[in-house]
């Protein structure tokens, strides 16, 4: 299961979890004045049941979206300046999907996802053929972005106050649960020394591998959220008896 969820963190994600973003970033989306409108999303009164296969897909499901969200307008930009959008082809009820999938396939530096699909969902598919198709000219189009607001990457696209709260965010520490009707406290200490983790007194004695106990809730640990990447892929997250707060 962890050579899986490698796996999909390098090369794209599995059609449902493009389908649960797509859905969640409909009803999150950004809503432009009539007269701004150039990319529609469908009616986003129709809402669609969320089915997660499991704590993982959930997680990276609404990363994509909020993703997707965070950078919808370089994204209009980009469909549009490419003329990969409009098209006929594609209904306004796909423009979701159409627009965290290219958030996702520029993330990949536009290469193709390496995925073993066991249940293909058609929309994906088609969605994903089309955008591939036209990499050269997205690529272009997000350079052309670039450029313009001459930036290093799209994270400098972003407002400043964006930025900043993105910043403090990242400086913030990770808060993980432990699953104690799969796990004892006394097996995680355990699991978590042999993978190389010390156990501190609080956040403010942080290391590279430390964590520490809340101080009020038995069952939350902190970790440096340097270590987010390698936290994901323990053992103890893959078998659900860790969860990232």
């Amino acid at each position: 299961e962890k050579r899986i969820m490698t796996l999909i963190e390098k090369n794209g994600y599995h059609d449902s979890v493009y389908i649960n973003a797509a859905k969640i970033f409909q009803g999150i989306h950004t809503e432009k004045r009539k007269d701004r409108i150039l990319v529609r999303y469908g009616d986003a009164s129709v809402s669609s049941m969320l089915t997660f296969k499991d704590e993982y897909s959930r997680r990276v499901s609404y990363e994509l979206a909020f993703s997707a969200l965070k950078y919808q307008d370089l994204l209009e930009e980009i469909l549009l300046d490419s003329c990969v959008y409009p098209c006929q082809s594609i209904p306004d009820e796909l423009t979701s999907l159409l627009v965290v999938m290219l958030y996702d396939l520029q993330d990949r530096k536009f290469q193709a996802r390496e995925i073993f699909e066991e249940e293909p969902v058609a929309e994906v598919q088609k969605i994903e053929r089309y955008l591939y198709s036209f990499r050269t000219k997205l690529a272009a189009a997000l350079a052309r972005c670039r450029i313009k607001h001459d930036a290093l990457s799209i994270e400098y696209i972003l407002p400043e106050t964006i930025r900043k709260q993105e910043q403090r965010a990242s400086a913030l520490p990770l808060c993980v649960w432990i699953n104690t009707s799969k796990i004892s406290l006394q097996d995680v200490f355990r699991d978590l020394k042999k993978k190389g983790f010390t156990r501190v007194e609080s956040v403010s004695d942080f290391d590279r591998y430390t964590y520490s106990m809340d101080q009020h809730c038995h069952d939350v640990l902190f970790f440096p959220s340097s270590l987010k990447e390698e936290l994901l892929h323990l053992d103890l997250f893959a078998d659900c008896k860790l969860f990232l707060q």
